[in-house]
């Protein structure tokens, strides 16, 4: 019998005894409690991002972790002390792995049954709030179930193109005691665009990130308004998943079904916004740490704030080599295209550095390095970055308008001191090109993995050698309790 706690903020606010997905409260004193107030829903809001950056989910394992592992993104040693060999070959019956995915299925539906619980009450007390809280309470309540929904379908069931009407997940819309069945995938696509598109509707009148009024930028510089004139709560609005995050995550849900227009439609609602600025070279290369910005702050549209992590995503690359995630000097200058087009990539010359070892040297990635605590912005982990959905409007116009396609390929390229620029009328071209340029800009970042099983196309791993694609590499097994229970 698993315990399935419900974390609001920093404090446990209900428990239960249950199986994975029978949720229910084992009191209802604590939940009177907390939804009796306005200030009761902002920390119950809060608290799914405070759980979202834990270790186990978004501050270690799904982002810098496990799925970049899965990607090929690192040399792991044979002498491996974190535990990842085994997950680099795709070993899934490894009893290091097992207990890891186990936590990412417990993880996110414990982020969903507390966005349940706020949207569950926040009808019910809907006089206690004024309009905007409100529609940022559900809109926000909503998009992060589907957020999560939709990386446990990415993790734990087949892709569209491979499966649209196999098993895919179970699906929480209520905080219940009822056990869930699986829906199939394109239900659970559905469910999640339906959740997604609520929220849109909720934030498009009430969110302050639309307004010209709010402009992008660092915390402590001149051009933001990001941090004034504003109530706490509603500051940083792109460290919560706000209107353009949701047109974003909208972008990629409807990428991965195939839609490709309505697809494109969310991507350039984002990119036409001009609400966020691509970096420039005089920050991204800045010789000076504390002025300097390596993980391109002001393209995020997206973002997890997760000062508490700074140690706890540090230490995956600072440790002996046995017991640090690495690449090697040879395969990351390959990878980066160092001795041709990429000679001048800023990511490759802001994002490793290269250690020695006694058998050579090796490169660390500094994407989150702290200088410390003293950088141009906090410490954050990127859930949806700006050039990610100019990737997404170029796939989706390829086949109409190859130019154009092109145009936002060579845009990102371009402000990562890449002069080159490609045009060329073969897709086949184009999506490699795509992929390979995608691998680079997100590396550390959780979303490689996902890019491959959607294309179905085999990995590669940093040596070149590649593995084949089926299901048995781009399918995480369901927990053991799951199958037990026989959901569908």
């Amino acid at each position: 019998m698993k315990k399935y706690l419900l974390l609001i903020a920093t404090s446990t606010v209900f428990a239960s005894c249950s199986k994975w997905l029978d949720v229910t409260p084992k009191s209802d004193v604590s939940e009177t409690s907390l939804f009796n107030t306005e200030d009761g829903f902002k920390d119950a809001l809060n608290g799914l991002y405070s759980r979202c950056i834990q270790h186990d989910l978004y501050g270690r394992d799904l982002s810098v972790g496990t799925l970049d592992v899965l990607a090929q993104n690192y040399n792991i040693a044979f002498n491996d002390g974190l535990g990842y060999l085994q997950t680099s070959l795709f070993n899934y019956e490894n009893e290091s792995f097992i207990s890891r995915k186990d936590q990412y299925w417990n993880g996110l539906y414990n982020v969903i049954a507390n966005s349940n619980q706020i949207l569950n009450k926040v009808d019910e007390k809907r006089s206690l709030m004024t309009d905007m809280s409100y529609g940022m309470f559900k809109g926000e309540a909503l998009a992060m179930r589907a957020y999560c929904h939709f990386d446990l379908l990415r993790m734990f069931a087949p892709s569209f193109v491979t499966g649209a009407n196999q098993d895919g997940i179970p699906y929480l819309t209520t905080f219940s005691k009822d056990i869930t069945p699986q829906s199939t995938v394109t239900e659970d696509l559905d469910f999640i665009i339906k959740d997604l598109k609520e929220a849109k509707d909720l934030l498009k009148t009430i969110d302050p990130i639309l307004t010209a009024a709010y402009v992008v930028g660092y915390p402590d510089g001149d051009s933001t308004t990001e941090t004034e004139g504003r109530d706490l709560f509603i500051q940083n609005r792109r460290h919560r998943l706000n209107y353009y995050a949701v047109c974003a995550e909208l972008a990629r849900v409807y990428l991965y079904k195939g839609e490709y227009q309505l697809a494109l439609d969310e991507a350039e609602e984002v990119i036409h916004s001009n609400k966020f600025p691509f970096t420039k070279q005089t920050d991204f290369m800045n010789p000076n740490e504390e002025l300097r910005d390596r993980i391109n702050y002001n393209e995020l549209v997206f973002a997890f704030y997760a000062a508490s992590s700074s140690n706890t995503l540090n230490d995956q690359f600072r440790r002996s080599p046995s017991q640090s995630l690495t690449i090697s000097t040879t395969n990351g200058r390959s990878l980066y295209e160092v001795a041709g087009v990429g000679a001048e990539d800023f990511r490759f010359k802001q994002w490793f550095s290269e250690q020695a070892e006694n058998t050579g040297t090796y490169l660390r990635l500094e994407k989150y390095k702290r200088d410390p605590d003293a950088n141009l912005h906090p410490q954050v982990i990127p859930g949806i970055r700006l050039s990610e959905v100019y990737y997404i409007a170029a796939e989706c116009l390829f086949d109409q308008d190859p130019g154009k396609a092109w145009e936002y390929f060579n845009t990102v390229r371009k402000y990562r001191g890449i002069g080159q620029e490609l045009s060329d009328p073969d897709k086949t071209f184009f999506m490699k090109e795509l992929v390979k340029e995608a691998r680079k800009e997100m590396y550390g970042e959780g979303q490689i993995f996902y890019m491959y099983k959607r294309l179905n196309i085999p990995l590669q791993s940093p040596t070149g050698s590649t593995f084949p694609v089926n299901n048995n590499i781009f399918v995480f097994p369901l927990p053991d309790d799951e199958i037990s229970f026989g959901n569908r």
